[in-house]
């Protein structure tokens, strides 16, 4: 019987509910080492808000990024980004179910100033992955891979499947919108989450 491939994936910031989904039960390892991709994952994420899809984007300190290794990007605080982000966050999800179970614990994680891109990401996959139940033991890459023996999704933005329908905030105004922000998932699933991307890892 031929062996699964583990799947090498890129290190978001809140990634997709798609992009969570392959840390369910698969055998994967995080790339840190490759050269930083811009208007990708790794600084941003969409979340749904009071007139549609909302993308949130982390700014980075400006060099000539596509020379530099995602590992050494540094975050910009020249405007007050975190402020921005959270701010849209309670806009957004104030009303869902379970925003307010996890609203102080993120806040004060939206409060911490991290030098390097990967330390917060790296951070916000941990925290959501211990409140719905995943592993946070992850896996990270000691230099680039180059190997066939991967399933490799690094360059994918985890934007093209259809996922499955749940209740989300503002559907009466704009309807389901599949694969967002795993945060969106999150406020409005809560404990349900896992079982969830269980249905489309399968």
């Amino acid at each position: 019987m031929q062996s699964i491939k583990p799947t090498l994936l890129p290190c978001p910031y809140f990634g997709s509910i798609e992009y969570f989904s392959n840390l369910i039960s698969n055998e994967y390892l995080i790339e840190v080492n490759d050269y930083f991709v811009k208007q990708s994952l790794r600084t941003r994420c969409k979340i749904y808000g009071a007139n549609g899809p909302l993308t949130l984007t982390v700014p980075k300190v400006r060099k000539n990024s596509s020379k530099t290794l995602f590992k050494n990007i540094k975050i910009n605080y020249d405007y007050h980004w975190q402020k921005e982000h959270w701010e849209s966050l309670t806009s957004a999800y104030r009303s869902s179910p379970f925003f307010e179970y996890f609203e102080d614990e993120l806040q004060t994680l939206f409060q911490k100033k991290h030098t390097f891109l990967i330390d917060l990401n790296l951070e916000m996959m941990t925290f959501v992955c211990s409140k719905i139940g995943i592993s946070t033991a992850f896996s990270l890459s000691e230099s680039y891979i180059n190997d066939s023996d991967y399933v490799d999704k690094r360059m994918h933005n985890f934007d093209h499947i259809e996922s499955p329908r749940y209740m989300q905030v503002f559907e009466n105004k704009f309807g389901f919108i599949s694969n967002l922000s795993i945060l969106d998932l999150l406020f409005n699933e809560g404990n349900n989450s896992k079982a969830y991307l269980e249905t489309i890892n399968r």
